[in-house]
């Protein structure tokens, strides 16, 4: 097994005094795709936005490749996690390849621009989510949901970090799409050798594509990570959600 890509020490996270998640200790590792379930309000936003540096830790800790990174939006962070968050963009008179180019902004410099370096890495991050060249010069807004979401993972392939984090990435697609998404992300993770953390209510999909569960309690009580078999075998999943998720309607 590689070395942790994420681990956390008693990482607390929260909004200023008020706690959501106390004492968290877990290991993410390369090549894996992770999907992070849970009632609403447990903390998984949260979790990701801490990771990310969008917002400080309450207590406790958390390393990135075995680097602890107590600044947030540091340099190295911006080089070594991509976030994609659940917001619907709208983003008028922006082409695709403009928003694919801000996955490089922690290599270019406002003066220099982009490099054919880049260039070639916008193209490549296009084709690997199968958008085709051609529709670089087309307006973002002028794709559906599924299609921008795809843009969206392209920017953070675009960003060339080892680690990339979801925040509900299939919350305004249709099944088939949702399927995709989730696919194309494992596809991702292990042919690319790339952690992958995904905060969603897709709860069937997440327990058949996904390597192991990060399951979230409600009011502070944890997490657990493991594969879904054993998750489901010791009734974590209805301690989490306080219903039984898998029975009869």
């Amino acid at each position: 097994m590689y070395s942790a890509s994420i681990s956390t020490n008693k990482l607390t996270i929260g909004y200023d005094k008020h706690v959501v998640q106390r004492d968290l200790n877990f290991e993410l590792h390369p090549g894996e795709m992770v999907c992070m379930l849970g009632p609403n309000g447990c903390g998984k936003s949260t979790l990701l936005r801490t990771l990310a540096g969008l917002q400080p830790t309450l207590a406790g800790s958390f390393e990135i490749a075995n680097s602890p990174l107590p600044i947030a939006n540091s340099a190295k962070e911006a080089s070594q996690i991509a976030l994609v968050l659940t917001e619907r963009l709208s983003l008028e008179n922006t082409t695709v390849h403009d928003v694919v180019a801000l996955g490089r902004y922690p290599y270019t410099s406002f003066l220099d621009g982009l490099s054919a370096d880049d260039e070639h890495i916008i193209v490549e991050s296009l084709e690997q989510v199968g958008v085709p060249p051609h529709e670089m010069h087309t307006f973002f807004n002028a794709h559906s949901d599924g299609e921008k979401q795809r843009i969206l993972i392209a920017k953070a392939l675009a960003q060339q970090t080892p680690i990339i984090l979801l925040d509900e990435p299939t919350a305004h697609l249709d099944l088939p799409h949702r399927i995709l998404i989730l696919r194309l992300l494992r596809r991702l993770a292990h042919e690319q050798g790339k952690t992958i953390l995904i905060s969603t209510h897709e709860l069937e999909l997440a327990l058949s594509l996904s390597d192991r569960i990060l399951l979230m309690f409600p009011k502070g009580q944890g997490v657990r990570l493991d594969t879904a078999e054993k998750l489901r075998a010791e009734d974590a999943f209805t301690q989490a959600f306080g219903m039984d998720v898998f029975g009869e309607y």
